[in-house]
């Protein structure tokens, strides 16, 4: 099988995706790869019809990489995860707005293109979180307490693009992180970004069946099958904050092994989950939670060597 994977330069020594590439490799898959962020791209070469069985995306939100995923998808390559399912999580105001609409428990979401515009959110509503919608591990998280910390706030918020505001939910400091990988459930519990002063080791948990119900419905929902859902634990219940398609995976046992198995899964038969997401619109697809498991210019992709320790 022969697979690309698109790697912005983040996450270019990292060990997701370096060891899944490494893994795949050594299983004897092709693993080729492609450096939006650091190659000149000759587009109208770099994705042909047929050239991989699919094409798998590691980059940061707002990063080179979707294009060129999308572009892929155009010419009917499978994609990892589906890409409309990708744009419908890393836009955090979209991904409210779809979210509530399908029953998610997500929280009431404001959007500015202009920081000065959250200024007319009621009094009531505060304290806030506000971070960019386009944001990505806990980057540029802000609790405000009021409105005229809000308003101090302004020229240092001026950069961020379009921004989001949700009402502060309470909860103890300590966010609970689940991950799906080839349809199995992981949690561990990690500090809030909101709450640095909590000493929280990242460890795993018990994934509550509440949780696990919510988890498994947000893969239906925005038509995923590789991604982490951070959940709070608030006063009435647990509430989503946060969806990424190809998480860290992080304390997941074996994650590497376990993803390099969901590609190729993914790769051979396409996503049944996207498809329910965006033909039905509607519908459940049961996964099984596992809650206590001790869980330069490119005219074509480069390939990548099974004792390569980053991403060349």
């Amino acid at each position: 099988m022969r697979l690309c994977f698109l790697v912005e330069e983040h996450y270019r020594h990292d060990g997701m995706p370096v060891e899944v590439i490494r893994q795949l490799d050594a299983w004897g898959h092709q693993v080729d790869v492609v450096r939006p962020g650091g190659s000149l791209l000759r587009m109208s070469e770099a994705v042909q019809a047929g050239s991989h069985d699919a094409w798998v995306l590691k980059t940061v939100s707002g990063g080179p990489g979707l294009p060129l995923l999308e572009a892929a998808a155009a010419v009917g390559l499978t994609t990892v995860n589906d890409v409309r399912s990708i744009r419908g999580v890393r836009d955090k105001a979209l991904a409210s707005a779809i979210g509530r609409s399908r029953g998610l428990p997500v929280p009431m979401t404001y959007a500015a293109a202009r920081p000065e515009l959250l200024l007319e959110i009621p009094d009531s509503q505060y304290p806030l979180v506000v971070k960019p919608a386009d944001g990505s591990s806990g980057r540029a998280v802000h609790l405000v307490p009021s409105p005229d910390r809000l308003a101090s706030m302004l020229p240092d918020l001026a950069g961020e693009g379009m921004l989001i505001a949700q009402p502060y939910i309470p909860n103890s400091g300590i966010d609970l992180k689940v991950y799906c990988v080839g349809g199995e459930l992981y949690a561990t519990e990690r500090r809030s970004p909101l709450h640095p002063d909590r000493g929280v080791r990242e460890r795993h948990v018990p994934l509550p069946a509440e949780v696990a119900a919510i988890v498994d419905q947000v893969g239906a929902v925005y038509g995923l099958d590789l991604y982490g859902v951070d959940v709070l634990l608030g006063p009435d219940g647990p509430v989503v904050v946060d969806v990424n398609d190809f998480p860290s995976f992080r304390q997941v046992p074996d994650a590497a092994a376990k993803v390099a198995r969901a590609v190729v899964e993914l790769a051979r038969t396409g996503s049944a989950v996207a498809a329910a997401a965006f033909v039905s619109g509607a519908g459940h697809i049961p996964k099984q939670p596992f809650a206590n498991e001790a869980a330069t210019a490119v005219a074509r992709p480069v390939r990548t060597s099974a004792g390569a320790g980053e991403v060349r």
